[in-house]
């Protein structure tokens, strides 16, 4: 369901600098096929056209604290089919590490959390991507755990599990790590360094 703005608009440019500095948003000229293309409109409060449009603005309130930022899958739909090569994926990437930022609470804790146990699982295997390590981290910083046993979800979740590991979908081990792990702990401490304000 989409929002309509009911308050006067107060702009702030703080938001829209921090964009131009990432790419050329203000080439946008909302012709609307990013959110044409895109596949999780349905999920979204604003289209990617108007977050990019409410940026310009200076709607940082409205821009940080909404949901499509977070619904956002990173598919690049919306950069490929930009006329003007505006790098949109990238730009909900950045708002979602503003929002972080600014102390926005995530209207989609669940995501939020994923993005961070994505992170964490790959620092951990060395620089891959570990399915399993990924899963079960993932579970259990979603808690619920004692709830989905009592229920039989985590049993039909395991049971999946297994499905897949025999159809080798799943390879229930840890990757090899990279040759360039001194590499890979050095990009996260820099990360790291720089979320601190």
């Amino acid at each position: 369901m989409l929002n309509t703005l009911k308050a006067p608009l107060e702009p702030s440019l703080s938001l829209a600098e921090g964009l131009a500095a990432l790419t050329t948003v203000s080439a946008c000229y909302q012709c609307k096929k990013c959110s044409g293309g895109c596949p999780l409109t349905f999920a979204m409060d604003f289209y990617p056209d108007q977050v990019i449009r409410l940026a310009l603005l200076g709607q940082e309130d409205t821009v940080l604290g909404c949901r499509t930022i977070w619904v956002c899958s990173s598919c690049e739909t919306c950069t490929t089919r930009c006329p003007n090569q505006i790098d949109i994926a990238g730009v909900m990437d950045w708002l979602k590490e503003e929002a972080l930022r600014r102390g926005f609470a995530s209207p989609q804790p669940g995501v939020t959390r994923f993005h961070q146990t994505f992170l964490d699982t790959v620092r951990l295997a060395g620089g891959r991507l570990s399915e399993p390590l990924l899963l079960g981290l993932y579970q259990l910083r979603s808690g619920g755990t004692i709830a989905k046993l009592k229920s039989g979800a985590l049993t039909a979740d395991l049971s999946m599990a297994w499905e897949l590991a025999k159809r080798r979908r799943l390879v229930p081990r840890l990757p090899h790590r990279l040759k360039g792990i001194k590499e890979i702990k050095d990009i996260f401490a820099k990360a790291q360094k720089q979320e601190k304000p």
